[in-house]
């Protein structure tokens, strides 16, 4: 499974911010936006990731991720030139995606609650499976006239999808995380640009549904889904961070103790970026996680070797 973060876009809500910044470098809190997507594709086990932003932006990213390789990552970039619509990531990415089933998160979406790893992950084995589908992930909101919007039979399965629609079927929102089988590229090639000039992923999503190949996971009572693209928005996305973190002492999308907690990287690789950032929770976070998977109790039976940890 690979992934891909789509960065790009010109975030005219928030200018004036973004007028000389990409959105997804904006903080949300005390870490760079892109953090929190890149955290969910971590979450879900995905290594080889491509972030996709505008041209004039890529060098930040590669100034901040490199390739990847600090964090047990395969990271590559592409560009895209002007926003055509979600579906464009796959056109943009097909080479790099080489036929293999593929996660797409949108840069400005944060993802957050207990189970969210192995509710990513069971996505992704149903996609490297080779059972075929889509699974895309849905979230109950208020006002979902602002969405795609998917609506169920009494059996919960999926019976619509709609695009904003101005009388919605359903509360139910379609976040911004998709999982697509290792069709997803053939699919895209015959969607048709919406009446606002671009392709729409609800589209490449009711192909799914009309295939009966479609799975929904809904994101229910535990989860938070925040969307970043606007000034307010952006807002109260710090202050949900800032809340839970505060509240609970733990980070949200710290990359490096996720990296360590997967085995993605050693305890010595993290630790040695956790020293470099000792000054900040999110350095003594990394640290915090090392000493206390060193000390945590172990089934009865079982000896704590020198394992992916311990290098």
């Amino acid at each position: 499974m690979k992934g891909i973060i789509l960065a790009g876009g010109t975030g005219t809500r928030l200018h004036p911010a973004t007028l000389v910044v990409n959105k997804q470098l904006l903080p949300v809190y005390d870490k760079p936006m892109i953090y929190y997507p890149l955290s969910a594709l971590m979450l879900a086990g995905i290594r080889e990731v491509l972030i996709i932003s505008s041209p004039e932006y890529l060098s930040h990213y590669r100034t901040l991720f490199g390739d990847g390789s600090r964090l047990g990552l395969q990271i590559a970039y592409a560009e895209q030139q002007r926003p055509e619509g979600l579906p464009q990531a796959f056109t943009i990415g097909r080479e790099w995606i080489a036929g293999e089933p593929v996660t797409l998160i949108l840069g400005d979406n944060i993802f957050f609650g207990n189970g969210l790893g192995p509710m990513l992950r069971r996505a992704v084995a149903r996609a490297e499976a080779g059972k075929g589908g889509a699974t895309i992930f849905s979230y109950r909101v208020e006002d979902p006239q602002r969405y795609g919007v998917i609506a169920f039979d009494a059996d919960g399965r999926a019976v619509s999808i709609e695009e904003k629609p101005e009388r919605p079927r359903s509360n139910h929102a379609i976040t911004g995380l998709y999982v697509f089988d290792a069709q997803v590229c053939d699919h895209t090639v015959g969607l048709t640009p919406s009446p606002r000039g671009e392709l729409e992923i609800t589209d490449l999503a009711r192909r799914y549904m009309e295939a009966g190949t479609l799975h929904v996971e809904p994101m229910g009572r535990g989860f938070a889904w925040l969307d970043t693209g606007t000034h307010d928005s952006l807002l109260e996305a710090a202050e949900f961070v800032r809340t839970i973190q505060h509240r609970q002492g733990i980070q949200i999308a710290c990359l490096e103790e996720i990296a360590f907690l997967q085995g993605f990287i050693t305890a010595e690789a993290a630790a040695e970026q956790g020293r470099a950032l000792a000054k900040t929770a999110y350095g003594r976070a990394i640290l915090t996680a090392i000493e206390e998977e060193a000390y945590a109790p172990l089934p009865f039976g079982e000896r704590r070797a020198d394992d992916r940890r311990r290098g």
